[in-house]
């Protein structure tokens, strides 16, 4: 699988260039240009005279922008100071790539050089390149006219690039630049795309900037961590059908519509974003299942794990269809995510209209996820060519016993069971608010499931990670226990144990939190869920343990994750090593991880929301401020905050609050 973490990353959804460093695209690995879950352009090399330029310098001033400095050797004045450089900006936006190529002379000569661009493509699917398949692929050979150069693949795809100015042959110009002058060659790459056999994967009608989200803090990391992150979020909008603005999980796999990526992004998201949210539940409902269907893994009411334009073939067997439902989570999810949206503050219509969506999302939990009505939520692939795991740990060693074997199926993954019970509490709560019947049974339901979840899933004093086939609870410590804190599942004392726990120098990295404890035999520190550490699932255990009331432990993650903000420039990716802070001073990066990546953006929000104890219930009239006991900084204020048809500012100094 090619390497993402070395790559520069320009993204403005659903368009995202990976390059190294250079700028350069050599038609290697994962570099190239995408869109639509389509590489449109893998290879972009500039050279002059035959050479190709000397990088020096890489500038990222905004998600959409950047600009590869380069000096040219063998041109201008003799000596060691370069006189000659070529800049490129490389800016991305909804529809396409521009990249303005300059020339610069500052020798006291004019220049007299050739400037050659070499272009080429795979037009490879995104599934194809990630699983290497596409290594294999020829070349797609141009066509050109006075518009540029096209490429086309036979399905309706294709790709095109003009220049300004024209090219005096096969993508070469003479250029002679005076002393202090310089020159410019731009090129402009757009497609045109086949009509969607599946979901279309479209750019938001406007791009929102977050400008009005301001955050002063003593520990400027934080302001940084946030800002990267709120610009990160922008690049990676999308829209639906109907121009519903939703989250791409993170590029180039991941630019189109998770269910459960999507909607914990977007919950997090609610406080600067809330109508992000609302696209985001109203996006999904549109997709909710209506029928059963084994080899999609649809079930009437299920919420979806992904929707693409296309089936995307993933190698070893794993091919998806277009519309794919295997999560066992998303569903309870949404049904969480509309009951936080809801309480800050969206429209009772708005609410009220997805309201069958709620009571179809309902009863796929009574009806559909315990296929073996033992009252526990357990999943199993049907389809043979699925994921094994459908939790958000979806990899195929992620539920193993502490010698290594992997958890047979059907699988009861624990933080599923949390979810189930705060999404039959959120559901009731919604039913009877809206005067719908159905919330008595709901309560009933959800206590039920607190009392067999006590029952089977504690081992050795925590939460087991799942229970397995046989309903054994699979022992090891594991991150998952985290997302049961706040959900309602557990008593006062069992959330205890699981702080406590969480606390331990094996699961604390001091980046974050790992997914599996150092303890395990198999605790590998870059293992996909066996050992890393990921933001998002370090932020939602940092939310559940302030909400429990253990600020302490939170606020060590919280620490763990700023400093791992500022080894990775702010931009936290998907995932990164679990080795730990006594270990190195940076977090190793994992190859393979996304960068950006839409949870682990929206985690910094998320952060600073759940350290402030920001509760509203605009339904119920009420505004619950109520800072962790113990914060990681002595000043920190926010502005922006959403809250209803309000926005608020927010300032927390030396035990202070004020609320402007």
């Amino acid at each position: 699988m090619p390497d993402l973490h070395d790559l520069v990353t320009t993204l403005a959804a659903p368009w995202v260039v990976l390059s190294p460093r250079s700028g350069q695209l050599t038609g290697t690995g994962a570099e190239g240009v995408y869109a639509r879950d389509r590489r449109i352009l893998s290879r972009l090399e500039v050279s002059v005279d035959g050479r190709p330029p000397k990088a020096v310098q890489v500038d990222e001033p905004a998600g959409g922008t950047t600009r590869y400095g380069a000096v040219l050797e063998g041109l201008g004045d003799d000596g060691h100071d370069p006189t000659v450089t070529l800049r490129r900006t490389r800016q991305v936006d909804g529809d396409g790539v521009t990249e303005r190529i300059t020339l610069v002379n500052r020798s006291h000569d004019t220049v007299d050089c050739e400037l050659i661009v070499a272009l080429g493509t795979d037009l490879a699917g995104t599934a194809a390149v990630r699983s290497e398949a596409a290594a294999d692929l020829p070349p797609v050979e141009p066509t050109s006219d006075a518009d540029g150069l096209h490429w086309e693949d036979g399905s309706g795809l294709r790709a095109s690039i003009t220049f300004d100015p024209a090219p005096d042959l096969n993508q070469s110009w003479r250029l002679k630049v005076e002393p202090g002058q310089e020159t410019t060659v731009t090129l402009r790459l757009t497609a045109s795309f086949p009509p969607a056999g599946g979901f279309s994967i479209e750019p938001p009608a406007a791009r929102p900037a977050y400008d009005g989200i301001e955050l002063e803090c003593d520990d400027q990391r934080v302001s940084r961590w946030v800002r990267r992150s709120l610009d990160d979020v922008a690049g990676l909008q999308l829209s639906a059908d109907g121009g519903e603005r939703y989250l791409g999980a993170g590029p180039p796999w991941y630019l189109t519509l998770f269910g459960r990526d999507s909607l914990i992004s977007a919950g997090m998201l609610i406080p600067v974003d809330p109508q992000l949210a609302a696209g985001t539940l109203r996006a999904l409902a549109a997709h909710q299942g209506t029928r059963v269907d084994l080899a999609a893994a649809e079930q009437p009411g299920k919420i979806p794990h992904e929707l693409r334009s296309e089936v995307a073939d993933h190698g070893g067997g794993l091919v998806l269809p277009a519309a794919y439902y295997g999560t066992h989570d998303a569903t309870q999810l949404w049904i969480t995510t509309l009951h936080k949206a809801w309480r800050w503050g969206m429209p009772a219509d708005e609410v009220r209209a997805l309201l069958p969506n709620l009571q179809r999302a309902l009863t796929w939990i009574r009806d559909y996820a315990d296929p073996d009505g033992d009252g526990l939520l357990e999943y199993i692939d049907e389809s043979g060519h699925g994921l094994a795991n459908q939790g958000w740990k979806d990899s195929r060693d992620s539920v193993q016993w502490p010698d290594g074997t992997l958890a047979a199926a059907p699988i009861a993954l624990c933080e599923v069971q949390g979810y189930a019970y705060a999404a039959a509490i959120a559901g009731a709560e919604l039913l009877e608010d809206f005067e719908l019947e159905g919330g008595e049974s709901w309560r009933g339901w959800a206590a039920g499931l607190r009392e067999r979840f006590r029952a089977s899933f504690w081992v050795d004093g925590y939460p087991a990670i799942a229970l397995d086939g046989s309903k054994r609870p699979v022992a090891g410590p594991a991150s998952n226990m985290g997302h049961l804190l706040g959900t309602g599942l557990l008593d006062e004392s069992e959330e205890a144990a699981v702080a406590k726990v969480l606390a331990s120098a094996d699961l604390d990295s001091g980046f974050g939190l790992r997914t599996l404890s150092k303890a395990m035999t198999h605790f590998n520190p870059l293992g996909y869920h066996t050992g890393s550490v990921w933001p998002h699932d370090t932020a939602m255990a940092i939310q559940g343990l302030y909400a429990a009331g253990h600020p302490t432990t939170a606020t060590s993650y919280v620490q763990g994750l700023i400093a791992a903000a500022e080894a990775f420039d702010y931009r936290l990716p998907e995932l990164y090593g679990g080795e730990g802070s006594d270990q190195e001073s940076s977090p190793t990066p994992y190859p393979l991880s996304c960068r950006p990546q839409a949870w682990a953006a929206a985690s910094a929000i998320a952060v600073v929301i759940a350290a402030l104890g920001i509760t509203p219930n605009v339904p119920g009239g009420t505004l619950d401020i109520t800072p962790a006991a113990e914060l990681p900084w002595q000043r920190l204020k926010i502005g922006g905050i959403r809250v209803g048809d309000r926005t608020l500012s927010i300032e927390f100094s030396d035990g202070v609050l004020t609320l402007n």
